[in-house]
């Protein structure tokens, strides 16, 4: 039940696999995660993966704790979405009175805000795959952040339906990370990249 490190599904046979499953899986310093039953793996991430995580994390959570608006977490952690959706996102944020579960050893539900930082073979993972599972789950606002072009892909939760990309900030344009879930957070994206 091994997946393939550039993040690619392996299935071993036609029953998908579940979070029970997902418990047995080794603790190896790798990503394993479950999204529709299929397996993913990745290994640890860059130094620089690293830096912008931190960057986020500190960032998010002075600024949650300033407002009380919630809590960021940051992986690994496993989100439990579905029995056959067990995801590791690299950071969430969970807004205060929100519908998740918080009192285990994983978050278990949908959270406010999920993001990924893109690492080499994950980018159709993240974008594509990640994506249509965070529409259908509920997720409120996804940032997808790459670090090789300096850019964050900002998908938000449409009235209508749909989880469309509503921003795409760059440091060559001097953007700052903004957003409508948070009101009054901002986050040069030269501060982030540096």
């Amino acid at each position: 039940m091994q997946g393939k490190d550039d993040m690619q599904p392996e299935r071993t046979s036609a029953a998908k696999l579940t979070y029970d499953d997902f418990l047995s899986f080794p603790e190896d310093g790798r990503r394993h995660e479950l999204i529709d039953g299929e397996h993913y793996v990745t290994p640890s991430p860059s130094i620089r993966h690293q830096r912008i995580s931190q960057r986020l994390t500190v960032a998010l959570g002075r600024f949650l704790e300033d407002h009380r608006l919630g809590e960021v977490f940051c992986a690994p952690l496993d989100v439990i979405l579905s029995d056959v959706d067990v995801i590791e996102p690299d950071l969430l944020y969970v807004a205060a009175g929100a519908p998740v579960d918080l009192s285990g050893t994983h978050v278990r539900g949908a959270p406010t805000l999920v993001i990924e930082i893109l690492s080499p073979g994950t980018r159709k993972t993240d974008e594509q795959t990640k994506r249509r599972l965070y529409n259908r789950v509920g997720v409120r606002e996804y940032w997808v952040v790459d670090p090789e072009l300096d850019v964050v892909k900002i998908y938000r939760r449409a009235d209508g339906g749909g989880f469309p990309r509503v921003a795409e900030l760059s440091r060559e344009a001097g953007d700052d990370l903004v957003t409508l879930l948070l009101p009054g957070f901002e986050l040069p994206l030269d501060t982030l990249f540096h």
